[in-house]
């Protein structure tokens, strides 16, 4: 997810690889959506999200070489279960509680009764502190909205994927101002402000469409999406620089890893479903 500076010599042959990985697992995804609900659309959306979070804790592992990392891969599902469980308004308060509880109980007890050494003690508590909310929240989230509308999951995905692919192509083309040189030296302002104004497009769009008219609290939630995406891009972007990587994975040929596609929706979902319970209520069930 990188808003190019200058395109590299091997640009054609990536931009392929990403349009055909995007013609394979678009279909997926919007399959996925469509005919699958309930329990189902959780598993299918947590296999994507825990996968994710498995990159994550290879991106970071040398900094906590010998905590018990891994155990992100059963907590976060587990997290998103929890909050998943809490549409019910009488069980809300407990279910928090009691993902509150996972977090800092249970993540201090794994790292005690784990034996991680103690230099190590800090970095492993930042990382699974930071790692549980980080794919728990938009799991969680991304269930949320497909239990309210199915539609919302494709305004989500809308903003963040076209927003993307205008950032990518028109910072590959444009770009000549640095965004953040020191953390992803090739993502530009260029692209930053195609994105960001193809994602609020994006979000105009879906409201004329489903909505019968151009609703200015719509605009808005478009507008702290596309901003949050460009967010999490960067935000994932600073992991990886911070230890040296480049990708987090090699699944998705042009693309990297899972979590390279997922950055910006692991920001995106939660301020979406922020917005809709706030801005949006009559949007229905």
């Amino acid at each position: 997810m990188e808003h190019v500076t200058h395109p590299p010599r091997s640009a054609p042959a990536s931009s392929t690889q990403r349009l055909l990985t995007a013609a394979v697992g678009t279909p997926i995804i919007v399959a996925g959506i469509v005919l699958l609900s309930g329990i189902w659309f959780f598993l299918f959306a947590a296999v994507i999200f825990t996968w994710a979070a498995f990159e994550y804790v290879g991106i970071v592992r040398p900094r906590a070489p010998h905590a018990p990392l891994s155990v992100l891969v059963v907590l976060v599902p587990l997290a998103a279960l929890v909050m998943t469980l809490a549409l019910d308004p009488e069980r809300e308060q407990q279910l928090l509680l009691a993902l509150g509880a996972l977090t800092s109980v249970g993540i201090g007890s794994i790292v005690l009764l784990a034996r991680t050494p103690l230099d190590e003690t800090l970095e492993s508590l930042g990382i699974l502190a930071f790692g549980l909310p980080y794919f728990a929240v938009p799991l969680a989230s991304i269930y949320r909205l497909r239990h309210r509308d199915p539609w919302l999951v494709f305004l989500l995905l809308a903003i963040v994927w076209l927003g993307d692919t205008a950032a990518f192509y028109v910072g590959s083309r444009f770009g000549r101002h640095k965004m953040a040189p020191t953390i992803s030296p090739k993502k530009s302002w260029e692209g930053a402000a195609a994105g960001f104004l193809t994602g609020l497009a994006a979000a105009a769009a879906w409201s004329l469409w489903r909505r019968g008219g151009l609703e200015p609290e719509l605009l808005v939630l478009g507008a702290f999406t596309a901003a949050a995406a460009q967010v999490g891009d960067l935000v994932e972007s600073m992991l990886k620089r911070g230890v040296g990587v480049k990708d987090s994975g090699n699944v998705l040929p042009g693309h990297g890893g899972l979590l390279d596609r997922c950055d910006a929706l692991l920001f995106a979902a939660p301020v979406l479903q922020l917005g809709v319970c706030l801005l949006l209520p009559a949007v229905p069930h």
